[in-house]
C-alpha cells in the first residue's frame, strides 16, 4: 500500500477523483443560484463547471501519464485547450463584470457590441500567441513583426473605404441617438427602427430609408426626441395683415391651438409675434409623430378662425358685401321657417353675423353662457356633455335648420357643449335682438323654451347614467 501511495502520480490522481466532483456539485448549486436571480455571472460560471475543470483534471491526469517524457505532445496538447478554456472564462467574466449589469447612461452600457467583439477578438489573438511561445516554444517575435506590416498595408490599401465605417462606429459609441428616436436629417425625417454597425434604418412614414452611419457622423441632423424644454414643440409661422392688431390675433391663435386635439394638455401654448405681421405659434405635443398632423389642423383651423374675428390671414379678408347679402338671405330663410314676419328680418340683421367653424372645432364649451343664438346654415354639430372623469357623451346631432345657443335668452349656463361635426357656418344673432323678436312671438317663446328644457333633461339623464356606470 505504502507503494502506491509513495508514487508521484497518486496524490495528484486521489486529488482529482475527489475534488473534482465535489467542485463540479458546488458549481451546480452556484449556478442555479445565479440562473435564478437572472445574473449576468451564471454564463461564466456554467463554462467553469463543464470545460474548465475537467479540463484541468484532463491536463493532470495526462501530464502525470507523461511525466517522463520531456517532449510530452498529449500534455502539451491538453495543456493548450486548458490555458484556451481559461482564457475563454475570464472573457466572460470580464464581459459579465464590466457590461452584464452596466448602468443605463454609462459608457459600459452605450458601448456598442461590436467593439466588444472586436476586443474579445484581439485578446483571443493574443492568449492564442502567449500559448504557442509558453506551452510550445514558438518564437511569435516575427509572427507579430509580420503580421504588424501586413497591417500596415491592407489599412493604407482601404482606408477610404474603412474611414467611414469608423466613423459610423465611433457614432456608435456615443450613441447622439436610440432606437424609437425621431431624427431629422439631410437625406430623412422619421422615427429610428433599428441600428447596426453600418446604417440606421428611419421610418419615413412613405418606408425605410437607410442612412450610412458615416453620413451621419460627418454630417449634422436633429434628434427631435431630445429636447430641452417640457416636451416637443409643432411649429408653423402665421402672417396677417399690417393693420390687425396683436391682441386679437394672439387670442384668435391661442383659441385654436389650445383646441387642437393632438396638443399636450400639461404645457400651454405659445404665440410669438416675429415683426412685419408675421406670428409664430408653437403647440406642444406628445411626440414629433404629432408634429405634421397639428401643423395642417393648425392651418386649417387658422383661417376659419380668422374668418370669424374679421383678421387678414396672408392678407385675405372676407369681403362685408358678400357677408351681408348671406347674412340677409339666411335670415329670411330663418324667419320663414319660424313663421316670423317680414320686419322681423331687419331686427335680427342689426345685430347678424356670419361664423365659420372648421371640422372639430369646438363651437361652445360645456357650462357657458352663449352671447347669441345662432343658425345653423350649413354643415352640422355634434351636442355632447362631460362626465364626471372627463369622457364626452354624446347626446345627437343638429343640422341645417337647427339653432344652438338658446340659453342666450335666459343667460342660463348651457350644461351641453357643441362641436363642428363638418365644416360648419352659422348666423348667429345677438341675445338683445333675440329678445325683441321672441318677446313679440309667444310661439317662439314657448319652441325655445322646449328646446331648452329637452336638452337640459337630456344632459341630466346621460350624467346619471354615467355616474351609475362608475360606481
Amino acid at each position: 500500500m505504502s507503494g502506491v501511495t509513495g508514487q508521484s502520480w497518486f496524490w495528484p490522481a486521489l486529488s482529482i477523483v475527489v475534488g473534482l466532483p465535489l467542485a463540479l456539485l458546488l458549481l451546480n448549486e452556484l449556478h442555479g443560484y445565479l440562473t435564478r436571480r437572472d445574473s449576468t455571472y451564471a454564463k461564466p460560471v456554467a463554462l467553469l463547471r463543464n470545460w474548465v475543470l475537467p479540463a484541468c483534471a484532463v491536463y493532470l491526469l495526462i501530464s502525470q501519464l507523461e511525466h517522463a517524457d520531456t517532449h510530452a505532445t498529449w500534455s502539451k496538447i491538453a495543456a493548450t485547450v486548458f490555458g484556451f478554456l481559461i482564457m475563454l472564462m475570464l472573457l466572460s467574466g470580464a464581459n459579465a463584470a464590466l457590461f452584464g449589469e452596466a448602468r443605463a447612461g454609462s459608457w459600459r452600457e452605450r458601448l456598442p457590441g461590436i467593439f466588444i467583439d472586436l476586443g474579445r477578438l484581439v485578446l483571443i489573438i493574443l492568449g492564442i500567441a502567449l500559448l504557442l511561445s509558453w506551452v510550445w516554444g514558438a518564437n511569435i517575435g516575427g509572427l507579430i513583426a509580420a503580421v504588424g506590416v501586413t497591417s500596415i498595408v491592407i489599412g493604407l490599401a482601404v482606408q477610404t473605404a474603412v474611414g467611414p465605417v469608423i466613423a459610423g462606429l465611433l457614432l456608435l459609441f456615443e450613441q447622439p441617438f436610440r432606437i424609437g428616436d425621431w431624427l431629422d436629417t439631410s437625406a430623412a425625417k422619421g422615427r429610428v427602427v433599428e441600428v447596426n454597425w453600418r446604417a440606421v434604418h428611419i421610418d419615413t412614414g412613405n418606408g425605410i430609408q437607410i442612412v450610412p452611419n458615416a453620413m451621419l457622423a460627418t454630417g449634422s441632423f436633429t434628434n427631435l426626441s431630445r429636447v430641452q424644454g417640457a416636451a416637443f414643440q409643432a411649429s408653423a409661422v402665421l402672417s396677417f395683415g399690417a393693420g390687425d392688431q396683436p391682441g386679437e390675433v394672439t387670442a384668435a391663435l391661442l383659441s385654436v391651438a389650445n383646441g387642437l386635439p393632438t396638443r399636450l394638455l400639461t404645457v400651454p401654448p405659445k404665440v410669438v409675434p416675429q415683426g412685419e405681421g408675421k406670428y409664430k405659434v408653437l403647440v406642444p405635443v406628445a411626440s414629433p409623430a404629432d408634429e405634421s398632423r397639428t401643423k395642417s389642423l393648425l392651418l386649417h383651423r387658422a383661417w376659419y378662425a380668422a374668418q370669424r374675428g374679421g383678421l387678414h390671414l396672408d392678407g385675405v379678408a372676407a369681403k362685408p358685401k358678400a357677408t351681408a347679402a348671406y347674412v340677409d338671405a339666411q335670415l329670411q330663410r330663418i324667419a320663414a321657417n319660424l313663421g316670423l314676419a317680414p320686419d322681423v328680418v331687419a331686427v335680427m340683421a342689426r345685430h347678424a353675423r356670419r361664423l365659420l367653424y372648421a371640422e372639430g372645432e369646438l363651437i361652445q364649451p360645456v357650462n357657458s353662457t352663449p352671447e347669441a343664438v345662432g343658425f345653423i346654415t350649413a354643415g352640422s354639430v355634434r351636442l355632447f356633455v362631460s362626465a364626471p372623469d372627463g369622457t364626452e357623451l354624446a347626446l345627437g346631432r343638429l343640422g341645417v335648420g337647427d339653432y344652438i345657443g338658446e340659453t342666450s335668452l335666459t343667460r342660463q349656463r348651457m350644461l351641453t357643449g357643441v362641436v363642428a361635426l363638418t365644416d360648419t357656418t352659422l348666423v348667429t344673432v345677438h341675445r338683445d335682438a333675440m329678445n325683441a323678436v321672441v318677446h313679440d312671438n309667444p310661439r317662439l317663446a314657448r319652441q325655445i323654451g322646449e328646446a331648452i328644457e329637452m336638452r337640459r333633461k337630456a344632459a341630466k339623464d346621460a350624467l346619471g347614467q354615467a355616474a351609475e356606470a362608475l360606481r
